[in-house]
């Protein structure tokens, strides 16, 4: 039986709250690093030079090939030490983990709406005089951004799901929190079922903000 008392104590006091509030603030910044990267990576997947587009594809390659709780755990036990970070915060190696996880697919996210656009609007604006920069800067990227809007929600709430994994380096998000509260209570399957309640709110609250933000520049675009 699920102890429903117990969940909306941890709730009240605070503890569930933070935790959520936690998994959030990690999720936006892994995420945040996610696009930023996934631009550049879609940039030199596209470029004609094989100096720079086999090394972008060896990335993406890479981490969407291998397991991100596998890459977290190199991060923290490896990576860092490696590089003296050995007393840096756990959940800087999650973020970053993550993050680089979340560049390599919205790269191919971002490569596939640049590759979406019909080729004559480039043609178009090269033809009165803009120069190919200015051309992926103002003609392309505002429609490929757009029409990726909706695989880059999907990523940020799959992201959501997934900084759970940060709870095996003892990083104190909503999985971890409930996972002490069930030890100390005996009620695991109570706080298990209390954080998928959760992470359900979180998700299906993102999942509506971004529908609406979709739509929205779908109309600036349209207008």
């Amino acid at each position: 039986m699920v102890n429903w008392s117990l969940i909306l104590s941890e709730i009240q006091n605070g503890n569930l709250i933070y935790g959520a509030l936690y998994t959030l603030g990690i999720t936006a910044a892994s995420v945040t690093i996610g696009v930023v990267l996934g631009l550049v990576i879609a940039m030199l997947r596209l470029s004609k030079s094989p100096w720079l587009r086999l090394p972008a594809t060896a990335y993406v390659e890479a981490l969407r090939g291998t397991p991100m709780l596998v890459q977290i755990l190199l991060f923290y036990f490896g990576i860092f030490p490696l590089l003296g970070f050995n007393r840096a915060p756990a959940v800087y190696a999650g973020i970053i983990a993550a993050g680089l996880n979340s560049g390599a697919y919205l790269g191919e996210i971002f490569r596939g709406g640049i590759l979406s656009i019909d080729k004559g609007q480039r043609e178009a604006a090269l033809s009165l005089g803009m120069k190919s920069h200015q051309v992926m800067r103002f003609v392309i990227l505002p429609q490929a951004l757009a029409n990726a809007l909706p695989a880059i929600g999907n990523e940020f709430v799959t992201m959501i799901k997934d900084s759970s994994l940060v709870s095996v380096i003892a990083v104190s998000e909503l999985t971890y929190r409930a996972m002490l509260v069930a030890a100390r209570h005996y009620e695991y399957f109570t706080m298990y079922v209390g954080i998928a309640l959760i992470y359900f709110l979180m998700t299906f609250t993102t999942s509506r903000v971004l529908a609406r933000l979709e739509r929205h520049l779908q109309r600036g675009l349209a207008a």
